[in-house]
């Protein structure tokens, strides 16, 4: 394995439990690798949590610590942690009182950011700013709403919550995943729309939101009457789109190239090159250690000083929350987030 350098690099992987093994540490080191995604088995209480993002630190300092941590059923800290309500669970707040949604959507941003700092997490993937067609296996009450205003709105609401512990945001799946059923992480899923339908709709929470984003993350969709590779692998919807019309300048992630939605690109190799060249800072594998070490023995990628610049800008600002779970427990701001989401429950 090469040593490690001081900016992270553009690969995403994760560790397979409680602890980091000398083996995992070791791969921590090699220069592709920019962060660490963590999973529900990686939490068995909010201690051990700790000692595990601080070994992952010690390991290599510069490493974004991340978690796909939205609420719902997408949530991997549990015991310990807040109990975040489904995204819809907001949009059907918004009926009755629209201004009591997006403060409690503000409310489950900030308390959901608080929680996992006082961790040693510094990103969630997060909101999903898909569309809820009522068709979507995979997205279903992930998502805010149907209509692509009130999904923006309460979107930035929580983006705003983050904001306002110091944590960035990571907005999917770009340009939308809501209107297929297909779940990418067991199929390929096609969508067969024209570039006018997606537009008017999908792209918009993206479009309006591009400058509050830190990351986004793009849909293994394939959109084939506009575009016939999936949008993680395609140059036009996340260069000629996402980076040209919509001016989107933060990070644009993969998702998991380990998914059968990325199969399409070939071997591990091939699916990090081609995402890669299509726009990607950083791509994520994510539950098959084999591919992790494949993809670094293999991958020669070119990266920009840029890229890694733009990945770095992802940590948290610092001294914005307490930064232990005791300090944070009687912060009066977090209790009064914490007490409005938990009225959702």
């Amino acid at each position: 394995m090469k040593t490690s350098y001081a900016h992270p690099g553009p690969v995403m992987l994760d560790v397979a439990a409680y602890e980091v093994t000398s083996e995992e540490r070791e791969i921590l080191q090699h220069p592709l690798v920019g962060g660490v995604i963590l999973f529900a088995r990686n939490y068995a209480e909010p201690e051990q949590l700790r000692a595990l993002t601080t070994a992952i630190r010690a390991a290599r300092p510069e490493l974004l610590i991340s978690v796909d941590h939205e609420g719902g059923r997408v949530q991997r800290f549990r015991d310990g942690f807040t109990r975040l309500p489904a995204m819809r669970r907001l949009g059907e707040g918004w009926s009755a009182d629209p201004e009591a949604a997006k403060q409690q959507a503000r409310h489950a941003g900030f308390v959901l950011a608080a929680e996992l700092r006082a961790h040693g997490v510094d990103l969630s993937y997060a909101p999903v700013l898909d569309l809820d067609y009522g068709v979507s296996s995979v997205i279903g009450d992930r998502a805010f709403h149907r209509d692509p205003l009130v999904a923006t709105e309460l979107a930035r609401a929580v983006v705003a919550g983050l904001a306002d512990v110091g944590m960035r945001a990571v907005g999917k799946h770009f340009p939308g995943h809501g209107a297929v059923e297909a779940d990418s992480h067991v199929a390929i899923p096609v969508d067969l729309r024209s570039f006018d339908e997606v537009w008017k709709d999908d792209v918009q929470p993206f479009r309006l939101l591009a400058g509050e984003l830190g990351g986004v993350m793009p849909a293994h969709v394939i959109f084939k009457n506009i575009e016939p590779r999936p949008a993680g692998f395609s140059a036009f919807w996340l260069q000629e789109i996402l980076r040209g019309k919509l001016g989107f300048e933060g990070v644009i992630f993969s998702d998991d190239l380990t998914m059968e939605g990325a199969s399409v690109a070939g071997g591990i190799v091939a699916r990090a090159e081609a995402a890669h060249s299509a726009g990607c800072d950083m791509v994520l594998v994510c539950n098959r250690p084999d591919f992790a070490v494949e993809l670094l023995d293999g991958w020669q990628p070119a990266v920009s000083a840029d890229s890694s610049k733009r990945i770095a800008a992802l940590r948290p600002r610092p001294g914005t929350a307490p930064a232990d779970p005791a300090t944070l427990a009687g912060w009066a701001p977090y209790r009064t987030a914490r007490e409005s989401v938990l009225a959702l429950a």
